[in-house]
């Protein structure tokens, strides 16, 4: 991969972002197309869940076993796998004329995007080994992750009123058939493993992954305990397999597992900031899904700044540990301006100070975030460390939303049963949540302070690099 020109680099960088705000956006993009789906498709509420929960079920479950498959059988062979399943899984949600059709194929987007989602990072570590450059490349990487959920919410509601629902899974066709004809040109084929798959451990972690989030996100928390279960079985297999598919010194790796462990708790409070906030514009202010995503427009701006230049200065100047506490600190500070916003809210004065926060805190610290994970592992296994840190970012989502929402409805119908109309109580149960999201930020700050062990900065100017 060094042989690569730098044009080259950039180019196979900028596919891999693509394709990565393609599977990023559809977490969030079919959210204010629910109420048109249930419309055309005759979906119950309970049953419109499953439009989202399949997605994310299979998505979250086969994240640490697709990043291993990378690292054995080629990263850039799993890539272009995953891209195509997930493109024609995309084809077939937006022809979908049934609800099993539509539920069906969103499960087989989650798998595609999965697996195109383990080995990118990987991908993007490989490609950039200088220490300016991989800052530089990681902003890019990390604004298309950050600020793909709300770019999600502003395009599903352009799509859905200027069309149809249908759309927002047209949409994909010809950006995954061109992200697939990039990838063949620009990606390095790279080399396969030669350890055999521990078929025993991939069967009970993807086992115990899909458990637990279908137990978060649909609320059944007795499958919890087999979720448990079969995560320690998962261990004590691979504690005695001699080809593990998690080796589990990996595990000990300090900077891998602090990064993991503040990702957990800043996924949960980037939720809350999210969902929540839009829930909060939608229920309580009257805004239509199109103002939504407008709303989050500023927040995003900033993010771009930051993370697509100013992020990458910032690390090579002051490291990784200070630019990440700073960054989590200011999310914090966020989502408690949200927790004082008025059931009659101005834009300019109660939601706007909070979008612009998130943007600068989000901008700041993603990069230092994933840098912090992959700066102790192996080249041979920055497959499955990716997978493993897309795999706490979503369970941390999923976790944090769970217990997000769950905190907001407890408030609220407490509230509700005081006497309080429906916007004051729904207000005062997004406070609380927004309380209890900052608190998760805030102990992400003190996670990454107290536990990063971080080299010094390159204070030195890095040498200009051409980024067209």
């Amino acid at each position: 991969m060094a042989a690569l020109d730098p044009r080259t680099r950039w180019l196979a960088l900028y596919t891999l972002c693509l394709a990565s705000l393609m599977i990023v956006l559809d977490t969030t993009i079919v959210n204010v197309a629910l109420p048109s789906i249930r419309d055309d498709l005759g979906f119950s509420q309970t049953s419109l869940a499953w439009v989202v929960n399949a997605y994310v079920l299979t998505y979250a479950g086969l994240l640490l076993l697709g990043g291993r498959l990378g690292d054995l059988f080629g990263h850039r062979r799993l890539f272009l796998a995953g891209i195509a399943l997930f493109t024609l899984a995309s084809l077939a949600c937006g022809l979908a004329t049934s609800q099993a059709m539509l539920v069906s194929a969103r499960a087989i987007q989650g798998v595609g995007g999965a697996v195109a989602s383990a080995v990118s990072l990987s991908l993007m570590m490989n490609l950039f080994t200088e220490a300016g450059e991989r800052a530089k490349a990681m902003g890019v990487f990390g604004f298309v992750a950050a600020g793909g959920g709300s770019l999600g919410v502003l395009l599903g509601g352009v799509l859905t009123d200027t069309l149809d629902w249908h759309w927002i899974f047209l949409v994909n066709l010809p950006i995954g058939v061109l992200v697939c004809l990039l990838a063949l040109r620009l990606l390095p084929a790279g080399t396969r493993g030669t350890v055999r798959l521990d078929v025993a451990g991939a069967v009970t972690v993807t086992a115990a992954l899909m458990l637990a989030v279908y137990a978060i996100v649909n609320g059944p928390r007795l499958l919890l305990l087999p979720a448990v279960a079969l995560g320690l079985v998962f261990l004590v297999i691979e504690s005695r397999i001699g080809a593990p598919l998690v080796p589990l010194g990996l595990l000990r790796h300090r900077n891998l597992a602090t990064a993991n462990v503040a990702g957990v708790l800043w996924s949960a409070a980037m939720f809350a900031c999210f969902f929540l906030s839009a829930l909060y514009l939608q229920l309580v202010l009257r805004y239509d899904p199109l103002h939504v995503g407008l709303a989050f427009l500023p927040g995003n701006a900033i993010m771009a700044v930051f993370s697509l230049g100013l992020s990458a200065k910032i690390v090579m100047r002051f490291g990784i540990k200070r630019p990440l506490g700073t960054g989590l600190i200011l999310v914090a500070a966020a989502l408690l301006l949200l927790a004082r916003a008025p059931v009659h809210a101005g834009f300019v004065v109660d939601v706007l100070p909070s979008m612009i926060l998130i943007g600068l805190g989000a901008g700041i610290a993603f990069n230092p975030m994933l840098l912090a994970a992959m700066s102790d592992v192996e080249p041979q296994d920055s497959g499955l460390a990716s997978g493993i840190v897309n795999t706490a970012f979503m369970m941390g989502g999923a976790l944090g939303l769970a217990v997000l929402a769950s905190v907001a409805a407890s408030r609220t119908d407490s509230l509700r049963a005081g006497g309080d109309p429906v916007a004051a109580a729904l207000t005062g149960g997004y406070h609380v949540a927004f309380a209890v999201g900052a608190l998760f930020a805030l102990a992400a700050a003190v996670v990454t302070t107290v536990r990063l062990r971080v080299a010094a900065p390159a204070i030195a100017a890095e040498p200009a690099v051409d980024c067209a």
